[in-house]
């Protein structure tokens, strides 16, 4: 069994520096996220299931040079991911999305939009989640 491949490792930090025990990596297919110290509580998100890239970057962050990037994806146990305070938050999540999207397109996924009786909102369906989602 070869080593994953990491293309991407953070840690949260405070006041820019990594001094926490939250660790988050990308590979080519996947987003983990690490918590803990003695008790280590792994999660990952297959980046062929992520729905939306969000970047949130508050003053104190911009002093600091980090920033939240949060990751909404279709996973039942993951739906919502914030990886807070990185460094380099813009590249980290322009490199995310490149890959989301090679995901994506190596699983021959695209995402449709189902728009509601409203006219105004768009919900995001991805084409093998199809029969759970509902058009209005």
């Amino acid at each position: 069994m070869e080593p994953i491949q990491y293309l991407w490792k953070d840690r949260k930090r405070f006041l820019g520096m990594p001094l926490s025990f939250i660790r988050y990596r990308l590979s080519k297919d996947r987003l983990f996220c690490e918590k803990g110290f003695l008790n280590i509580q792994a999660n990952e998100v297959l980046l062929y299931r992520v729905r939306d890239l969000q970047l949130n970057i508050s003053l104190g962050q911009r002093i600091f040079g980090v920033g939240t990037i949060c990751v909404v994806s279709s996973d039942k146990s993951i739906p919502h991911l914030d990886l807070k305070n990185v460094k380099n938050p813009r590249e980290v999540k322009e490199l995310i999305h490149q890959n989301v999207e090679e995901a994506k397109d190596k699983r021959r996924m695209r995402t449709m939009e189902v728009m509601g009786d409203s006219g105004g909102t768009a919900e995001d369906c991805d084409l093998d989640l199809a029969d759970d989602c509902e058009a209005d």
